[in-house]
């Protein structure tokens, strides 16, 4: 296994409940109030869709907003990583990511261990725009297929995140420890607070099934755990892999995505400060701000100058 490479689950698609969209010449994203399944790929800067989603549309009246899952793991912190983050607005990179007790932090002396006190306690985060960042990785449906290959939904949202996280344990407990065995969905659900000036926001939380108990749903991970003991499915082996894997790495997200997982969360409304510089110090002096410009439109300028240059 190679050193300081996360190893992750396989990702065959995306579950977002939003789309990058373009307004006034910039790539903003915009919320959505039902899922989208897409594909890992991009056409002129659309995610292609992934055939389950016109599948799932087809079984509702409406609009998508619940999917059957499983997960992959018993241990729920392995389905949900969270995580405060702070990410490069130039090159999309994580620059320092944290649990609120320990962080490790790009530095000039390379990734340095610090004590992490939270966005809101850190003068470097609060600088930089850090901020919960939470991956899970689900299993959609029941047919078989790619039973380890699996879908991934980001988000920043604090409620999403908190909700998640909760019910993952709630979950694991009640079952006894047989979370991977559950048969779950990813449902949407709205909101209104004081701060989204009372307009509904949205974001995804998990239930039992639609038409199940949670009796009949705890009936039924029992006999697909015996069915795959019989069978010679070791869980506890694959939730060891898999906690080895994430901790091989000092970062999750590989090179290739940070750039988009930079431009889903971090608009260019929040990148108008320069990201703190980092030397190790857990508590650097504040920088005077000054605007930058944007990952995506440095690209968009270089395809221009690209372009004049083959003229």
């Amino acid at each position: 296994m190679l050193k300081g490479l996360a190893i992750t689950p396989p990702v065959v698609g995306r579950i977002a409940i939003g789309r990058i969209v373009e307004k006034a010449g910039k790539r903003l994203p915009e919320k959505d109030d039902q899922f989208t399944l897409t594909t890992q790929v991009q056409q002129r800067g659309e995610w292609l869709l992934h055939p389950l989603n016109e599948q799932l549309r087809k079984a509702t009246s409406g609009k998508l907003r619940a999917i059957p899952v499983r997960v992959l793991f018993n241990d729920p912190d392995l389905n949900l990583r969270a995580d405060y983050s702070l990410f490069d607005r130039d090159t999309g990179r994580p620059v320092c990511v944290g649990d609120g007790q320990t962080c490790k932090r790009t530095t000039d002396k390379g990734i340095e261990a610090l004590p992490c006190a939270s966005p809101d306690g850190c003068t470097f985060g609060r600088q930089g725009g850090c901020k919960p960042y939470a991956r899970l990785n689900v299993l959609i449906g029941d047919e078989g297929g790619d039973e380890l290959g699996s879908f991934i939904f980001r988000t920043t949202s604090w409620n999403s995140i908190r909700t998640l996280a909760a019910r993952l344990h709630y979950f694991s407990a009640v079952s006894g420890n047989l979370l991977a065995c559950l048969p779950l969905q990813l449902v949407i659900r709205g909101k209104s607070t004081t701060q989204s000036y009372r307009s509904a926001i949205y974001y995804v939380d998990l239930s039992v099934r639609a038409g199940s108990t949670l009796e009949e749903a705890l009936g039924q991970a029992r006999e697909l755990d015996a069915r795959r003991k019989a069978a010679g499915f070791d869980q506890a082996a694959l939730d060891a892999v898999a906690r080895l894997g994430f901790a091989n790495g000092a970062f999750e997200d590989s090179a290739e995505e940070q750039a988009a997982v930079a431009e889903e969360f971090y608009p260019p409304s929040e990148q108008q400060k320069e990201p703190p510089k980092s030397d190790g110090n857990p508590h650097p002096t504040e920088s005077g701000s000054v605007t930058r410009p944007t990952l995506r439109e440095k690209l968009d300028r270089q395809a221009v100058l690209l372009g004049g240059a083959a003229a």
